[in-house]
This record gives C-alpha cells, sequence and structure tokens, in this order.
C-alpha cells in the first residue's frame, strides 16, 4: 500500500516513514519546498512538494494513496506565533480532511496530543474520555489540538473515516527539530539548574510510529487513542538523561507556588514582547503531573509501548551526535 505522511520531514512523521518502509510500504511524505530533509535523508521514500494550508498542493500529493497519516502540525509552540499555531493546526487539519474526502481515501489517521486532553485533577490519570479544560489563552497548543479533534469528528460525522492517536511527550532519534529532544541537550550542557514539581508521561518515538500502524489497522473511526509510555516525574526523568549524557543530575525542585508564580511573570514578561528562555506554558504545566492511563489503546488496538525511555533517550542522545547537533538555543519542551 502507499501511504500519504503530511509533515513526513517532521520528527514523528520522519520516523513513521522509517517504520512502514520497514513493513513494505510505499511511503511519500508531504513537506514544503523549504523543509530540512535531515530526518529523512537515509529513506527511501517519495516526496510531494506541498503545504497543508495550500489545498491546491495537496491533491496531486493524494493521488495513487490509499490512506494518510496526518502529521502535519506546529509542535513547537513555545516559538512560534499564536496565529500560526492555529492556523496551521486547525486549519491545516480541514484542509487535509476534505481533500482526503475528495479523493476517496480509505482512512486517516489524525496525529493529535496528549496536549489535547487537558490537565488532570491531582492524584487522577488523563484518559481519552477527559474533556480538554484549559481556556485557549492558557495553552494554545492544547486548544489547537482539540479543536482539530473537533473537525475531524465533523467529517467523520459526514461519512470520512479518521482515527486520532494521542501520543505523550515523544523522544527518539530524528527530532532535529528539537521538540521534546531540546530538555536532553539542554541537560547534557548543564543549563537544567532545577527542576519542576510535575510529571508527564514520555514515550519512544518508534512505539507512536507502531502505534499508529496500529490505529489504522484497528481504530474505530472518531476514536482516539492514547500512545503513552511511562509516568515520571521530571526528577526522574532528569536522573535518566543525566545517567545516559554522562553529566550530574539537578539536585533541586522548585515549589509549585514558585513555578507557577514564574509561569505568571513569564506571561506578561511575554506581552511585553521581551526574550524568554522558557515559555509561560511550560512553566505553568509543568508544575502538573500530566500522567496517563493507556488501557484504551492495549484494550482495542493491541497497543503497548515496548522500548524503555532510557533506551529511547540513548536513541535521541546518539542520533543527535551523530548528525553533530551542538548546544539547543530552545527552551526544554515539556509537552508533546
Amino acid at each position: 500500500m502507499r501511504a500519504l505522511i503530511t509533515g513526513g520531514t517532521g520528527f514523528v512523521g520522519a520516523n513513521l516513514a522509517a517504520y512502514l518502509r520497514q513493513q513494505g510500504w510505499t511511503v511519500r511524505i508531504l513537506r514544503r519546498a523549504t523543509s530540512s530533509l535531515k530526518a529523512v535523508e537515509d529513506l527511501d521514500v517519495e516526496h510531494a512538494i506541498g503545504d497543508v494550508l495550500e489545498p491546491e498542493s495537496l491533491r496531486p500529493a493524494m493521488v495513487g494513496c490509499e490512506v494518510v497519516f496526518h502529521t502535519a502540525a506546529v509542535s513547537a509552540y513555545w516559538r512560534t506565533p499564536g496565529e500560526q499555531i492555529l492556523r496551521v493546526n486547525i486549519e491545516g487539519t480541514r484542509n487535509v480532511l476534505a481533500v482526503a474526502r475528495e479523493m476517496n481515501i480509505r482512512r486517516v489517521v489524525l496525529t493529535s496530543s496528549l496536549a489535547a486532553l487537558g490537565v488532570p485533577a491531582d492524584g487522577t490519570l488523563l484518559t481519552e474520555d477527559h474533556p480538554y479544560n484549559l481556556p485557549p489563552g492558557r495553552f494554545l497548543y492544547g486548544y489547537s489540538k482539540a479543536m482539530a479533534e473537533a473537525i475531524a469528528r465533523v467529517f467523520v460525522a459526514q461519512g470520512l473515516d479518521v482515527v486520532i492517536v494521542n501520543p505523550s511527550v515523544i523522544l527518539g532519534p530524528r527530532d532535529h527539530h528539537r521538540i521534546s529532544g531540546s530538555l536532553i541537550l539542554e541537560m547534557a550542557r548543564g543549563r537544567v539548574p532545577a527542576l519542576p514539581p510535575g510529571g508527564v508521561n514520555v514515550v519512544a518515538v518508534e512505539d507512536v510510529a507502531r502505534g499508529h500502524l496500529l490505529a489504522l489497522q484497528y481504530g474505530r473511526p472518531g476514536e482516539r487513542y492514547i500512545l503513552g509510555g511511562e509516568n515520571l516525574t521530571y526528577r526522574d526523568l532528569a536522573q535518566q538523561i543525566a545517567e545516559v549524557v554522562g553529566v550530574p543530575a539537578p539536585s533541586r525542585v522548585l515549589p509549585r507556588r514558585i513555578v507557577k508564580a514564574l509561569a505568571e511573570a513569564a506571561r506578561l514578561a511575554a506581552a511585553l514582547g521581551l526574550p524568554l528562555p522558557v515559555g509561560p506554558d511550560q512553566l505553568w504545566l509543568s508544575a502538573h503531573f500530566i500522567w496517563c492511563d493507556g488501557r484504551k489503546a492495549e484494550a482495542e488496538l493491541g497497543y503497548r509501548p515496548e522500548i524503555p525511555v532510557r533506551e529511547a533517550i540513548r536513541r535521541a542522545w546518539e542520533w543527535y551526535q551523530a548528525h553533530g547537533e551542538g548546544p539547543s538555543r530552545a527552551s526544554p519542551a515539556l509537552r508533546s
């Protein structure tokens, strides 16, 4: 079969392309003419030049494809203007689904995010039933993903077959845009003096790629499936990163009230146009435990994470070293 992957030169898209090729698929990636090819330079894939904001470029990209994996999105939300996040993540999704319906694509797998599920109450885990519970201004990226899912469900009601996957924080090779890998690079260079008090779920990118194919094969139209890994505190995650890259782990954990106060100060500074090393959304979220329950994906898709977080860190670090990646200029990504 031939699959189109939008955002095929990105972190998830490139790893998904590599996995599908291993499984014998013919893969076509949609990319802009200016896209870096670093993540796909070793992959035997077809290239279609286009943009999710240009519907006319999507039609030729889908010719001859049975399925579409829509991974294209603005994920580096802390360094992207809000208007662009909304246009790409919401309107770009609408365009892809509209053209997929027009081109009679058999099934679309939409890559959403755990961010689209909002923030759980203290002591609880996120599940697929959790509604997005934050105002747009608090976490625009999460809002944009939740809105993209809402658009997908409208298309499902109109007859298009769409399945949604919600990966958590992803680590692994090919993250040349430094989405979540920036945390590894910052740690390696000793630029993480203290840790936030919350926690995240972390998953290997290879598991996420495998989860996409399982969703294509077994997912129910209109349903979302969490593709998670390990629920970790930031202290635990930092310890594993430090051991892999060979540096001391930060020992100081900031109190939640301090982190939230810093987040509000960062929000005011951002409104004034001041450059910040860490975004206010990242700071605010890092005071919470964004942990999840992956039993639905296990029961319906047969998905289980197979690669430990430590191994995902090692593979990411080795890829960065092999590709001469220098110090990160961006702050660590605390959400997928």
